[in-house]
């Protein structure tokens, strides 16, 4: 039985390098499929992060965060900028006299998350209107 790699390709005559990898199409069609595995378990790890994250104690959404900070994918509070409905979900809204509130984020509800400027989800927020 020939010998294969952990990928299943099978080795070379001298067992040092897969043998369809003496080719620079097949180094590349195997690096396109590990970066596209790579990306795509990247997402899901994320993807469990956010949902761990929702359900974690303040501490451990602090370290989750800082984790999920260190790859790009970054927190969003918005708290004080203008409701934005395409980048915002307005979960609640807080009445108010004051004109120069109306329309601005009252409070972050549920924070949103951007991984290297690509919305994951979008923040749910508080907004001041009119009374």
């Amino acid at each position: 039985m020939a010998a294969t790699t952990c990928w299943g390709a099978p080795m070379s005559t001298n067992g040092t390098e897969p043998a369809d990898l003496a080719s620079d199409d097949g180094v590349e069609t195997i690096a396109d499929e590990l970066l596209d595995q790579a990306l795509a378990e990247r997402r899901a790890l994320v993807q469990l992060c956010l949902y761990a994250l929702d359900r974690a104690s303040a501490g451990v959404v602090a370290r989750i965060e800082e984790g999920l900070s260190s790859i790009g994918v970054v927190a969003l509070r918005v708290d004080g900028e203008r409701f934005d409905p395409s980048q915002h979900e307005a979960g609640g809204a807080v009445p108010t006299d004051d004109l120069s509130l109306q329309g601005l984020v009252a409070e972050t509800e549920v924070p949103g998350f951007c991984d290297r400027g690509r919305l994951l989800r979008a923040p749910i927020v508080t907004v001041y209107t009119s009374r």
